[in-house]
Parts: C-alpha cells; sequence; structure tokens
C-alpha cells in the first residue's frame, strides 16, 4: 500500500516545491521586481537544463529551430506574465487564473457535450473572480489580466514544446530556456539597474531557481514513470490548492469565501476535462520550466 502511494506523494513535493517557489519569488520582488525575478529564474534554470540535457550532443534541423524559439518566448513570456500577476494578486488565484490554458487546449479534442460544460464551469469561476462586486474589489484588474495571459503563454507552451520535444527531443527544453533567457535577462537589468546583481539576493534567486525547476524535475523522473497520465493531470488540478495555501503560509494572503468558491470551480473544471480525456498509459517526464 505504502509503496503504491509513494510516487503520488512525490508529485506532491513536486508541486509544493514549484508553489513554494512562487511564495519565496514574491517575497524577492521589492528588490528584483517581477522582471528581474523572471530573469534569474530563467538563468539558473538554463544553466542547470544545460547541464542535464547537454544540448550540444544533436544537431539541431532549421525546422526544429523554428519551433525551439516559439517554445523559448512562450515559456519566458508565461513566467513574466505569472510573476508579473502574483505581484498585483494572490498566487493561489493567480495559479487557478493561469491553469485555464491548459484547460483550453484540452478543449481543441471536445467531442462531448459535458467537455464544454467543464469550460462553462471555468468561465463562471473567472467570472466570479473579476473585481466586479464588493467581495472582490480588492482584486486587481491588471493582475487578473496578466495571470490570463500566462494561461495563454501556458497553452502555446503546451503546443509549441511538444512539437519542438518531436523534432529535437528532451533537449528543445535547455535549448529554449537558454535562448529566452537572453531575450528576458536584458529586460531585466533594464528595469533593476545594478540591483539585479546584489549579493544579497543572488543565493535567494538561485534558490528560487532551483525549487522550480531542479527539484521538480527531479521528483518527476522518480515519480512519472510509475503513476497513469491521469493520476498526474488530475492531481496538477490541485495546484492552485497548494499555491493559495504557499501564500496564505509564507505571505499571510488570505482569500475570500468567494475567491475560494471560484477556485473550485476551476479546478471542477480542471479535474472534470482530464476525466474526459482518453486515458493514457504513460508520460514521458519533462522539466518543469512553468510556474
Amino acid at each position: 500500500m505504502f509503496r503504491r502511494f509513494t510516487p503520488i506523494f512525490i508529485i506532491l513535493i513536486s508541486m509544493a516545491s514549484v508553489q513554494g517557489s512562487s511564495s519565496l519569488a514574491k517575497h524577492l520582488f521589492p528588490i528584483l521586481g517581477p522582471e528581474g525575478m523572471t530573469a534569474w529564474r530563467l538563468f539558473f534554470s538554463s544553466i542547470m537544463l544545460i547541464f542535464i540535457f547537454k544540448p550540444w550532443r544533436k544537431p539541431i534541423s532549421k525546422q526544429a529551430w523554428k519551433y525551439i524559439i516559439l517554445y523559448g518566448l512562450s515559456l519566458g513570456f508565461m513566467n513574466l506574465s505569472f510573476y508579473s500577476a502574483i505581484a498585483r494578486i494572490p498566487i493561489g488565484i493567480a495559479v487557478a487564473i493561469e491553469l485555464t490554458g491548459p484547460i483550453v487546449v484540452a478543449m481543441f479534442s471536445a467531442r462531448k457535450l459535458l467537455d464544454f460544460v467543464w469550460l462553462a464551469i471555468a468561465i463562471v469561476g473567472l467570472v466570479l473572480l473579476l473585481p466586479m462586486h464588493q467581495a472582490n474589489t480588492s482584486l486587481d484588474i491588471y493582475g487578473i489580466i496578466l495571470a490570463l495571459c500566462a494561461g495563454t503563454c501556458w497553452a502555446l507552451y503546451i503546443l509549441t514544446g511538444r512539437k519542438a520535444g518531436q523534432l529535437q527531443g528532451s533537449s528543445s527544453v535547455a535549448l529554449a530556456s537558454g535562448l529566452v533567457c537572453c531575450i528576458i535577462f536584458p529586460i531585466g537589468v533594464w528595469h533593476n539597474g545594478t540591483a539585479m546583481f546584489s549579493l544579497d539576493v543572488l543565493p535567494l534567486a538561485f534558490i528560487v531557481a532551483v525549487l522550480a525547476s531542479a527539484i521538480p524535475y527531479a521528483l518527476d523522473v522518480i515519480a512519472l514513470p510509475k503513476v497513469p497520465a491521469l493520476t498526474f493531470s488530475t492531481l496538477m488540478s490541485l495546484s492552485p490548492v497548494l499555491g493559495a495555501l504557499s501564500g496564505f503560509l509564507f505571505l499571510q494572503e488570505k482569500l475570500s469565501t468567494n475567491q475560494w468558491f471560484s477556485i473550485s470551480l476551476i479546478i471542477m473544471s480542471s479535474i472534470g476535462t482530464v476525466l474526459s480525456i482518453k486515458r493514457q498509459p504513460k508520460i514521458k517526464p519533462i522539466a518543469k520550466c512553468k510556474s
């Protein structure tokens, strides 16, 4: 019995590591801002991914380059949009809104009426999060828009990453991360100047990258081959809950009853969408570069 649930426990630790990294990143925003934090996270993650996958070992075709560039852009701006969103709204809410990206991607294969019911539930959850009534007056509309941008980039990340992976294998994520780092890093320096290189924040920025990428990837390599894809996808749907708990424990972010209800609707939609998808026998571990 213990062995059966060990992979699930490992995946939950992996998810908690990702959400915990968001809380630490937000803690550094007063010094680095979302731009600087994104830049350092991509920088350190790129180094780790290049070391792991050694992309120079395989030649890159022109067709692969096209998708790797698109993959990298979606990866970089997904992180930048998400960090910019959590600078304005609670982490749990941002994660829930961002989750709509994969939901929409899944809807592309929708065939049954029930599939569209799940999408409608997600839309209701999003509408309830909009600051149109007293319960949500403190929720920044620009934060919501940025979280939706992050979700859009996540959808593109899935689509372009799938194609890049088919053409270039697992090394595509290292190449994509390195390329977009060359774009985002100058933006971070432009926004922060010499503060970007403060020795007080660099160790913490490195820890964010480890928590967000290295640790989750290592844990996923162990756990993913041992669990069905359906189980993994269903567990991923709980990310907003872990994000909200991380924000509450480390940043004292409290959500209203209405906001918890809205998040629950989006989680319900995600789980329902997952259960509607045809079961896959297994999934291949990929580097967790997203938020």
